[in-house]
């Protein structure tokens, strides 16, 4: 491994060597890969998180002031991914919006299965419809644009942080909603 500082290899990067931001992905490749891992749980998203990682690191490295290490700061932004992607396979998993809104030919489904997938896709866009406006425009940014929430806080002039709590609350109150509908009476 490279015996040079973080310091000296960011001042490197910062001078126009490429290859510094190389060494730097090797030296912490794996330790961002198992803090992914650790927080999404398979290797597949885990490698997703980590080409994510590197991909806003490399962008926002010319900006990075090294007032923490860099370790510090790339686990901050694996921890704020790996989040972004439980939020998005959670409820992907639950509401499955990528089928119901697929334009894959449904002339094939038997008639059952064409009921259900309509019925579930109507409860679907109801939940959303009774979603605050504010809600109701994070979620339809977020996860139908898959806008980053930063684009999103400059369309919707709020904060980032706002965003991503309207988001969370936007998604429990679809699948509260989608859970309602369904229990037996």
């Amino acid at each position: 491994m490279n015996e040079q500082t973080d310091a000296e290899l960011l001042k490197r990067f910062h001078d126009g060597d490429e290859l510094a931001f190389n060494i730097l992905v090797q030296r912490y490749q794996e330790k961002v890969y198992w803090t992914a891992r650790r927080f999404v749980g398979n290797h597949d998203d885990a490698d997703d998180v980590v080409q994510e990682v590197f991909t806003k690191a490399y962008t926002a490295l010319k900006e990075f002031r090294g007032e923490s290490g860099v370790y510090t700061w790339l686990y901050r932004i694996t921890v704020n991914l790996a989040l972004n992607a439980i939020r998005r396979k959670r409820i992907g998993d639950f509401l499955r919006l990528d089928e119901l809104f697929a334009t894959e030919d449904t002339q094939s489904e038997q008639p059952d299965e064409q009921v259900e997938r309509e019925e579930h896709q109507r409860l679907i866009e109801e939940a959303i419809a009774t979603l605050p406006e504010k809600q109701r425009a994070v979620f339809v940014l977020r996860y139908y644009d898959e806008l980053p929430y930063e684009e999103i806080a400059v369309i919707l002039k709020t904060s980032v942080g706002g965003l991503k709590a309207n988001y969370f609350h936007a998604v429990k109150k679809i699948e509260e909603y989608v859970k309602r509908a369904n229990k037996p009476r």
